[in-house]
Parts: C-alpha cells; structure tokens; sequence
C-alpha cells in the first residue's frame, strides 16, 4: 500500500555560496562531490573525538545545498555551522517555510512542486520530499498517511531522536551501513577516529530491534543475567530500537539468558542491513 507522512520533526537549512560545496566537503563525513543530478546523501556533523552531534540528509540544488535535519536541533546546528564559517563566502539559515515528507510502497512520479529524492540509506526507505508546507501538502493528497516512525522501526533503521549528541561515534550508529561515510574523500571532522575504527573494526555498539508485547519508554535498560545491554532508544506499537553492546548480546545469547527491559522479556534482532 502506497503510504505518505509529513515529517513534523524536521526542519530544513540551506547553505549557500560560491564556497558552499568546498565548506561542507571539509565538515561532513560524506563525500559531497556525489550530491549531485537530484541525488542525495546521508551524513552527519561529527565531534574531533568522533562522535555524532547532528546527522541530516543533504540535497544539491544550484549553488545551494539544502539539509534536512532534526528540528529538535536545527538552531544547534545553524550555530554550529557558523562557528566552522569563518571567512567562506557561504550563507547559513533556517527555511522555515520548506517542510519534509516521506513516501514508502509508492512512486514519486508525476509529483510536481516538491524536490524528491530517494532516501540515500536504504532502497526500501522510499521517498523523501521537500519543499514549500501547501506543494508537499498536495502532493502527499493521493497516498494513504501512514506512520513513518513504526515504518522504519520496522526495518530497524535509527532516525535522529535515537542518536544522542557526542555520544555515539559514527560507525556505532551503523553510518557505513547506511551509506552515511565516505572512506576516501579525505579530511573532516572526526576523520581520523572513524578512520582507524574501520581498519581496526573496533566498533562495539550497534542499534539492534527489540520486539516486546509492550514497547518499552525511550531510556529503558536491556539486561541479561544481572548485565545491562544497552538501552531503548525508541519504539512503539511493540517494535523499538536499542543501541547494544554487541559483545555483551553475543554472551546472552551464547547462555540462552532471557533478555528483559523494564522487567519484561523482549527479543532482539539484527537488523537485515547490518554487517555482522
């Protein structure tokens, strides 16, 4: 079934100029020579030690280049940005009046009046929208409104709300996974950490889904034999994710130990996109 949602929390920013490209392409972890022809990448905006502090979509449009991010944290990330601005010939700002949807099962031909991209991370994500609040309001008319959050808790894939800022690297976050890393663009921010991290394969946490009859609060403890996991980050319906320890999953696993959060047993599974 053809499903379409206005994501109400997100937010969108433009950064613009002559130097547009060059600035991003020396913060972001993806490559943004590849946003190019109505493509889109996945990225984020990594601390020096590695670790995420904003993730976005970013899509080409002219000498503009247009992120689609958290609204939770667009302001945060405006600042931020300035801060790294300096002397670049680039203009940084919020545009309030562009909204973001989704569309998933269905196709985005014959849409007009909107940017449409697909979304960067994985095939089965669908569609992403962009574009004045009354064009992505009719364009979205046709399709049944569905519920994008249950969707892709589905398929086990994290959206902002689950990456807590500078405390989850990039490769914890299963970023190479989605297609939100380039390994041979050359510098950014936090490089160098992401960098060894995969040539050493020294990534220990990943999100994994956990299944339960109720779905546990965001911050619940997953345990196993007295040990906790990892934590709830999201969830509903009785589907959610947890960021875990996949060493100490490995162990709960090997013991046949039941897994709990909140008192209640779940059950954990690997997401089919994760690398084991």
């Amino acid at each position: 079934m053809a499903n379409a949602a206005i994501l109400r929390d997100r937010a969108v920013i433009s950064v613009e100029g002559a130097e547009a490209q060059a600035f991003l392409q020396g913060l972001i972890t993806n490559d943004i020579t590849r946003c190019s022809g109505g493509e889109a990448l996945y990225s984020a905006l990594l601390t020096p030690q590695g670790k995420i502090l904003f993730d976005f979509f970013v899509v080409g449009q002219e000498s503009a280049f247009l992120l689609d991010c958290a609204a939770s944290s667009a302001e945060q990330l405006v600042k931020r940005l300035g801060f790294y601005r300096l002397r670049a010939k680039v203009s940084i700002s919020s545009r309030p009046e562009l909204v973001v949807a989704a569309l998933w099962d269905a196709s985005a031909s014959g849409i007009s009046g909107v940017m449409a991209f697909a979304d960067p991370r994985l095939d089965g994500l669908g569609t992403r929208l962009i574009g004045e609040g009354r064009h992505v309001e009719a364009a979205v008319a046709g399709f049944t409104s569905g519920d994008y959050d249950a969707f892709r808790l589905k398929l086990g894939v994290p959206d902002s709300g689950d990456i807590p800022p500078d405390q989850v690297f990039a490769l914890d976050a299963g970023m190479e996974e989605l297609n939100g890393v380039s390994f041979t663009k050359g510098c950014y921010i936090g490089q160098e950490v992401t960098s060894r991290m995969k040539h050493r394969a020294t990534a220990r946490r990943r999100f994994y889904i956990v299944e339960s009859e109720e779905t546990p609060a965001p911050g619940t403890g997953v345990e196993a034999q007295g040990r906790e996991l990892g934590r709830i980050t999201s969830g509903k319906d009785g589907i959610g994710l947890a960021l875990v320890r996949l060493d100490r999953v490995a162990e709960a696993v090997a013991a046949q130990a039941q897994i709990e959060a909140g008192g209640r047993p779940v059950r954990l599974k690997r997401p089919d996109w994760l690398h084991e």
